[in-house]
């Protein structure tokens, strides 16, 4: 099975690429601004079950975000997971993702490199634009192919702001079509997050998520979310992946949990770097691109 990162962290072509993007867009001016970071989770086995258990995990999320509302958002993440497992056997799969998003949410350059077992797999690569009635898809690699889906799918980084505009507003439920470039390019998922009361008391667990017990992070307001992506189609289903964590108002994610079903991985935030921000004055809603 191949690991993969949710949507919901793959927040965004290699840093820079901002610079050759679109005409930069006026922001929605209610848009909660995400602060630029780079953040370090630490993995280790949080269950395991069925015939195949995986019996223990090692490994590393790191992601770098940057970029606002004008300049489009820029990610590069980079997940390293080891598996250990008598049935199986042992694992390391390493994912390496890189993303540009426009500011308004309507292009979306994506690279993707998989290893596994320092074994490499084809390299995904290509661009996407949404608009309400579609989105469409051009890729480079593995082979270069287009095509469409009906309907209004998201990015990811306009995904997390609509999250993050529910649960200010105290709304509980968030369905929406995500697509992130991932897997082989090709694929749209729909998403269905819950989301539970927010809180800025301090986090009971004191050995888990340092540095978000640390500065104005301490008594920053969060949501617990969960967060649950679906194969596209109808009627009942059971959820491909589940990621749950604590929603930070400036886009910064703690109590890291992902699901794969048979186990489940813990992510605990080790190293958070928050650049000084010339703009932090000025909300990412309140930014005029047209200065």
């Amino acid at each position: 099975m191949r690991l993969r990162l949710a949507p919901a962290l793959l927040i965004l072509a290699a840093t820079g690429a901002s610079a050759a993007g679109p005409a930069a867009p006026v922001p929605d001016e209610a848009a909660p601004r995400l602060a630029n970071h780079r953040a370090v989770y630490d993995l280790s086995l949080a269950k395991s079950e069925g015939t195949r258990a995986v019996e223990g995990v090692r490994g590393r999320i790191v992601i770098d975000f940057s970029g606002d509302a004008c300049r489009g958002f820029t990610m590069q993440t980079r997940q390293v997971t080891m598996l250990d497992s008598s049935e199986s056997g042992n694992r390391t799969s390493d994912l390496r993702n890189s993303t540009f998003e426009s500011g308004d949410g309507g292009s979306f350059r994506f690279r993707t490199a998989t290893f596994l077992n320092n074994v490499p797999s084809p390299a995904v690569d290509g661009t996407a634009e949404a608009a309400a009635e579609a989105l469409k898809v051009k890729l480079k690699e593995p082979k270069r192919a287009e095509y469409q889906t009906a309907g209004e799918v998201m990015f990811p980084v306009r995904h997390m702001i609509r999250l993050l505009k529910a649960a200010k507003a105290g709304e509980t439920t968030v369905s929406a079509k995500v697509f992130d470039g991932s897997d082989d390019g090709r694929k749209v998922y729909d998403t269905l997050a819950v989301i539970g009361r927010a809180s800025a008391a301090p986090a009971a667990d004191t050995e888990r998520d340092k540095p978000l017990r640390e500065g104005d992070l301490a008594a920053m307001r969060r949501w617990p979310v969960t967060l649950s992506y679906f194969t596209a189609g109808e009627g009942e289903r059971t959820p491909i992946y589940t990621l749950t964590f604590d929603l930070y108002e400036n886009g910064v994610s703690g109590r890291l949990n992902l699901d794969y079903g048979d186990f489940a991985i813990a992510g605990n935030l080790t190293q958070l770097d928050l650049p000084e921000d010339k703009g932090k004055d000025k909300g990412a809603g309140a930014t005029d691109c047209r200065r």
